[in-house]
């Protein structure tokens, strides 16, 4: 049971980066724009909350309070950033692959060059304790409290209440319908007086303020609060597109999927806890690599069933109609 515990507590603040990036993705394909540049994203909004952070920590504001500020920050951040995409993509029509992978050369770049010339380091490294031992009151529920409400992070909250708001805002609002039409069937949309180039913009948008978010709460539940240029947010970016595409592009699958991979992740990282894999004399490498080939056989045997949007990367032109 302490093993079940443990997994769970650690599973969580793993599956909410991916599941935030990957409802960022969906919401930006759903809308026609291929978004490769959710880890650019993801890095540019960590580094922007724990830089954010590292300002405030000596304050006396409360550890939680100092989060949300962090992560208000970082979901700027990454609009900010996500603009590029939309622009280069719905403006000038320009290839959205190249785009999003510029996206993602740019940013690990541009942190190690501020962080050595401000700090002498690769990254940003923050001191602030995020962690919560226990929730009051929910924290003392047996069984559900030790599972969810003990050992955790904040975050963990905030990402499930944000997935709420995606469902409700993709399919019960006009805006989701917007949307949606606009992956699908862009003249027809703009036909009935559809934006098609606002709904582009704000789908991106949307990326790109959900990969902020995601990429800071991957500093705060993976790196302990801190961001570091060479190894960025590990692939966790491109990992949410798989997840994307093995949810579907539809926001509850893609819940399931990121608890599925983050379950692996936790899974390969305390092998030493699990007694079936620990006498198997396998060495632990090779369990840290079990997400990302779980990855690719997923994504193997899935290929043929999906269906992404149909205007999807496709730039919209209405002298085409």
């Amino acid at each position: 049971m302490d093993t079940l515990f443990y997994i769970v507590q650690n599973m969580l603040p793993v599956a909410i980066p991916l599941l935030l990036v990957a409802l960022g993705g969906m919401f930006s394909e759903r809308s026609g724009v291929i978004n490769i540049g959710l880890e650019g994203i993801m890095l540019f909004g960590a580094f922007f909350g724990c830089l954010t952070v590292l300002f405030i920590q000596d304050s006396r504001i409360n550890a939680q309070i100092i989060l949300l500020i962090a992560m208000v920050v970082s979901a700027l951040a990454g609009l900010v950033f996500s603009f590029l995409l939309s622009f280069a993509a719905v403006n000038m029509k320009a290839d959205q692959t190249i785009t999003g992978t510029a996206m993602n050369m740019l940013v690990p770049a541009a942190i190690l060059l501020f962080s050595k010339m401000n700090y002498n380091s690769d990254g940003i490294t923050t001191s602030v304790p995020f962690y919560i031992q226990k929730v009051p009151v929910l924290g003392d529920i047996p069984i559900l409290g030790e599972l969810f409400f003990q050992k955790t992070y904040i975050t963990v909250y905030i990402g499930f209440l944000f997935l709420i708001i995606s469902v409700i805002l993709f399919y019960k609002t006009k805006i989701g319908l917007r949307i949606r039409a606009c992956g699908e069937h862009p003249h027809a949309a703009d036909s009935v007086g559809i934006n098609v180039y606002h709904m582009r913009h704000l789908g991106v948008g949307i990326s790109g303020v959900l990969g902020g978010i995601g990429g800071y709460f991957y500093s705060v539940g993976v790196m302990d609060g801190n961001i570091n240029g060479h190894t960025g947010v590990a692939g966790f970016g491109f990992l949410a597109l798989a997840v994307m595409i093995f949810g579907q592009w539809k926001p509850w699958n893609i819940m399931f999927a990121s608890l599925f991979f983050a379950l692996l992740r936790t899974v390969a990282y305390s092998t030493s806890l699990i007694p079936v894999l620990n006498t198997l004399n396998i060495h632990n490498t090779y369990f840290k690599m079990l997400p990302y080939v779980a990855t690719m056989v997923v994504l193997v045997f899935t290929s043929k069933k999906s269906r992404a949007p149909k205007a999807e990367g496709i730039p919209y032109d209405k002298s085409t109609r």
